[in-house]
Order: C-alpha cells, then structure tokens, then sequence
C-alpha cells in the first residue's frame, strides 16, 4: 500500500519543525485559516512531485527566515524519501539515500491526487489542467506513456524554433515533424485507451456521489488535439501556414482536452457550485479506483477544506467514497467536528491540531 507512515518537515511556509506519524487510513488536519493545515499537505505534494498544488512557484515555499526547506517521509514499506530545497540552487532529492535526477521513481512511489479548490480548474479552468489530470492517469498506468510524452514535448519545442527562425529549413522541420507524429500517435493511443477504462469507473461513482440530486448524468468526451478523422501529417500540412504566421505548433497532443456536458450544455453552465464539487470528486475518486485495479495498490489523497461548497449528507458521501478506496487520506478543516460528524463508529483516525504552524497530535 502505498503510504507514509512519517513526515517530518523543517521551514515549510510558517511550519518551522514538525513530525507527523500518520494513520494508514485517515488523518485529520485542523485549525483555524492560516494556521498551516495546508502547508503540509503542500510538503507531501512538493515531495512527491516537486511542485505545489497551490501555485506555480515553489521558493515561497520556504519559510521567509530560511534558507531552505526539508522534507523527509517514510512510507509503510520503510522506503525513506527527502528533499532539500534552496532559494538559489536545484532542489536535492533522494530515495534510500541515492540522489535522483528525476522525480520519476518517487512519483511513481508516491501516487498523489489532490481534492481542493483548484479543482474546480477541471471545469472552469483551460484545457492545461485537464490534460494534467488525464496524464496523472495515463502516467501511472501505462509505463510507456512518459518517454513518448517527452518527445512530443522535444519535437514541439524544436518545431515552434524552426517556425520562428528567419529562413525555415525545411528538411529539419519534415524530421522534426515525422518523429512528432510517431510519438503523437502513440501518447493519443496511451491517453485513448486509459480514458476508455476510466469512462465507466467514473459514471459509476457520480451516480453513487450524485444520486437524487435532480441532475441529469454527466457525460465526457476526450478529444485528442487535432482532427480524429485525418492523420497528424495531413493536419500539419494544411496547417502550415497558420503555424508559421504564429511561430507555434497549433494542433497536436499539447492541445487535446476533456468535455463535460450535461445534456447538450457545458456542465459548469448547469451544475451549481456544490454539484460542481460532487463531480470533480467523482473524478479523482474514480482516477484511485482505476490506478488500484491496474497497479494493485492505492494511492494517496490529499484532501483540502473537506466540508467547503458541500452540505452534511454530501460530505458524508464523498469521504465514504474515499474511505472505501482504502487509500491514505490526509484531510484538513477548520473544525474537527464537521469531518467526524460524516465518519461511521468503526472508523480510525490520526488527528493533529495546528495553531500558528505547530502541531500538535
């Protein structure tokens, strides 16, 4: 199971030096706003992965009378992870004590999803943040994805260079643009196939989350980036001049995007804001379910302001859907009470209290 048992944090935001032994199952962050609930949270996320869910930038991260920050975690298996992170220099990694280039093996170590106010993004947001939480998927499921993947973003980065240079090489931008194909073809095949299996697994948990809601079921519709009826090449070809006047390749893998619809209309134009949250849970609870079956093991949710935009019965709802994936849950609130007034007598749990970046469990 994937899980830590661990986390010690050192200059994280206003934490300035906390441990945390954590429950397998459960765990309830709370305090008042501001107090620092969410900045652990941030601390595993940034672990995982080397970036924040809460913006783009991770050197705020460090507490302002640091220097650095420090994350060090042990998972269930007594797998030992940490990070180091300087204002100026690149962030030190290790796994076991070995120093890793990538966060390739600890993404993949550390499955993360996260359940926040940005993520409504997946409804309102660009196609940017649905393609990441189709990849997040696609990523862990189908291990030749990411070398693909890469080389799209290669092949894009030298094509957009040769359609901005002055005189265009012509046979540069044919080589660049046949492996540009070949690796489109098979990340939008990668993607396909994951979005097939996800499709079912997902109306199955809006039905179970959204039931006598009065809302007619959501449907969802992958489009791949260019055309699905003409290859990549012939779209390229038809599109060149349009690709040269902006300097930017407009069709391919980097442009493909989820709809959600209710009826013939956007769903954000029909759902309020409460059913909103109820389908975007619906679709990170479905993603665990998914990465279960296909990995045999569960991820790690991380759960910010649980009872926000959600009624009692509601949030009772989607965290005994999270609790029946068996996955690690990290759940933060204001008040105790609003998260275990939704828990079932049998249900265990860690709890630690925060009040100006000190914890207490």
């Amino acid at each position: 199971m994937s899980s830590l048992r661990l986390l010690r944090l050192c200059a994280v935001r206003n934490v300035q030096l906390a441990e945390l032994n954590l429950h397998s199952t459960l765990n309830i962050i709370h305090g008042k706003n501001g107090s620092g609930k969410t900045s652990i949270l941030e601390a595993i996320h940034l672990l995982a992965s080397g970036k924040s869910f809460r913006s783009s930038k991770t050197s705020p991260l460090i507490s302002t009378d640091a220097d650095q920050l420090t994350i060090y975690a042990e998972t269930q298996k007594s797998q030992r992870i940490s990070l180091k992170k300087q204002r100026s220099r690149a962030s030190e990694m290790k796994l076991d004590l070995e120093i890793q280039k990538n966060w390739d093996s600890i993404a993949r170590l550390l499955p993360i999803l996260v359940l926040d106010a940005s993520s409504f993004l997946l409804l309102e947001g660009g196609p940017r943040s649905r393609r990441r939480f189709l990849d997040w998927g696609v990523f862990h499921v189908e291990h030749n994805f990411l070398n693909h993947w890469r080389t799209t973003r290669k092949c894009i980065a030298n094509r957009n260079q040769l359609l901005k240079s002055s005189q265009l090489d012509k046979e540069q931008l044919a080589a660049w643009d046949k492996e540009f194909c070949l690796a489109s073809g098979s990340v939008d095949l990668s993607r396909k196939h994951y979005f097939d299996r996800f499709l079912p697994v997902f109306q199955k948990t809006y039905q179970n989350l959204a039931a006598d809601g009065g809302v007619e079921s959501v449907t969802l519709e992958y489009n791949r980036g260019w055309d699905k009826n003409i290859p990549l090449e012939e779209v390229l070809l038809g599109c060149f001049k349009n690709d040269l006047r902006y300097g930017a390749t407009q069709h391919g893998p980097h442009r493909a995007d989820i709809s959600f619809k209710v009826g013939k209309l956007p769903a954000i134009d029909v759902l309020s804001r409460g059913q909103q949250k109820l389908l975007v849970s619906a679709l990170k609870i479905a993603q665990g379910r998914i990465f279960s079956e296909v990995i045999s093991d569960e991820c790690i949710y991380l759960v910010d302001d649980l009872p926000a935009e959600l009624d009692g019965e509601n949030r009772e709802k989607v965290l005994q859907e999270l609790l029946g994936l068996n996955s690690q849950l990290l759940v933060t609130c204001v008040e105790l009470s609003s998260v275990e007034r939704c828990l079932k007598i049998s249900s265990e749990a860690s709890t630690f209290h925060v009040e100006r970046g000190r914890i207490t469990g």
